[in-house]
């Protein structure tokens, strides 16, 4: 693939066609030309691009009903809009159309250029809008997403256990799903389970099942999840959380195919494929005997990798409008979309919390988002409150605020006699002047005389 970022130029005038394309190819563009919407549509389906540069008044079909089709088609492909008939309506309607920018000719050179570099920059080069939706489960245009996705193809022909590694808010769950679905048991069921939100005492039940009887409170028999994926696949999310004790019965269960209920006295066999997962770094609680080495490689036949977001940054964009349009359709209203100063905060964002985080972020902007436009400080200001949320404060600062305000409740007590805060404190006085000189407390605010 040309590590050129690829423009579709499309417009009727062909001189016009000829003049922009030399100056874009000036700038180190890679050009494909259109003389019409229905050629530029054409196009767009046997080729890749990273932006659609579109003459607004065309015979035939227009550049917005162009607009419109790329938008339906390819959803975060941008499409800048070039006119000679430029007017306040015409820029308005293609703004509340998601176009991303407006350019009236005769074009400025230097407006053209550094309106393609933004979109270009904004929305990722080089993997083109045919490649957005490489699996119904993953939405991505990252190379090393692709690759993993073709780890997935691959395993998907065989019935080996996978472990899927990565950072929490990831898409583990996600990925696994799409082993499932790449495998010859996709018809089957995909049953889940975090086995760290599962109380220990209750875990051997829910995977295995148990018998009525088997414990107080088992007043009927219950299948287990082994039971209900039955031909199909069993995701364990979060095994690096499994007790001890259970690793070893999930071991046995692993080698023999066979589980046993709690309190049954027979074995049932399986046949389920096991995909489990976790955050944790499993080699290093094997060291520390909180994790089963047997166990470990019985998992890990193959190793997944998800990549955290800051590793897939082209990913953000496409992300950002995918939820976008999940809210829009859950809540049956129009698409919101973002400013580009707004979008230029989501790109710029580390995302410790990966795309878990993002997600909540663009729920929290369309909700609070007046208008079909998503300002950047709405951005920063769900930035700000998710790093608060995130970020408790430390122990010590926690510390200081606490014996400050409690100073500070003692001497409203007694309208600020230190001699009486000291007693109620049970401090002596030179000790309790210095935690108010400590904390900078003006006692005289207590004081009602």
């Amino acid at each position: 693939m040309s590590s050129k970022a690829r423009v579709l130029l499309v417009d009727d005038d062909v001189s016009l066609l000829k003049l922009l394309t030399i100056r874009l190819m000036a700038n180190d563009y890679e050009v494909i030309t259109a003389n019409s919407a229905p050629q530029a549509l054409s196009e767009l389906q046997q080729q890749t691009f990273d932006v659609v540069l579109t003459d607004l008044r065309m015979d035939d079909m227009d550049g917005m009903q162009l607009a419109e089709q790329v938008q339906q088609l390819y959803p975060s492909l941008p499409v800048v809009m070039m006119t000679a008939h430029g007017s306040i309506p015409d820029a308005v309607r293609a703004t509340k159309q998601g176009i991303f920018a407006f350019l009236t000719k005769p074009i400025d050179k230097d407006e053209l250029i550094d309106t393609l570099a933004k979109a270009v920059r904004l929305h990722g080069q080089g993997h083109g809008q045919s490649q957005q939706a490489s699996h119904p489960y993953i939405v991505t245009r990252s190379a090393t997403m692709y690759h993993l996705l073709e780890q997935v193809r691959m395993v998907g022909a065989t019935d080996v256990n996978v472990l899927i590694s990565g950072a929490s808010g990831t898409g583990k769950e996600l990925l696994a799903r799409a082993v499932h679905e790449s495998s010859a048991v996709s018809d089957g069921p995909f049953v889940a389970i975090n086995c760290g939100a599962v109380p220990a005492e209750l875990l051997e039940s829910q995977l295995f099942g148990h018998k009525k009887g088997a414990f107080t409170g088992a007043t009927a028999d219950h299948v287990g999840l082994f039971s209900e994926a039955q031909n199909g696949t069993l995701f364990l999310d979060e095994i690096g959380d499994m007790p001890l004790n259970l690793q070893v019965k999930l071991l046995r269960v692993l080698q023999e195919k066979k589980i046993r209920p709690v309190g049954h006295s027979e074995e049932i066999p399986v046949n389920v494929r096991v995909v489990s997962a976790t955050h944790k770094d499993l080699p290093a609680a094997i060291r520390e005997n909180s994790f089963r080495e047997d166990l470990y490689y019985r998992l890990n036949v193959v190793n997944l990798r998800l990549p955290p977001l800051s590793e897939r940054r082209e990913d953000i964009s496409l992300l950002a409008h995918h939820f976008c349009e999940q809210i829009a359709a859950r809540q049956q209203q129009g698409v919101k979309r973002f400013s580009d100063d707004a979008m230029d905060l989501l790109l710029r964002h580390d995302w410790p919390g990966n795309i878990r985080q993002l997600q909540n972020v663009i729920e929290q902007v369309v909700a609070l988002s007046p208008g079909v436009l998503i300002s950047a400080q709405q951005v920063a200001m769900a930035l700000q409150c998710e790093l608060e949320a995130s970020s408790p404060i430390a122990l010590n600062e926690a510390k200081r605020q606490f014996e400050r305000q409690y100073l500070i409740n003692v001497l409203k007590m007694v309208d600020g006699n230190v001699a009486q805060a000291a007693k109620l404190a049970k401090r002596n006085r030179s000790d309790f002047y210095k935690l108010i000189k400590k904390h900078e407390i003006d006692v005289e605010q207590f004081s009602r005389d």
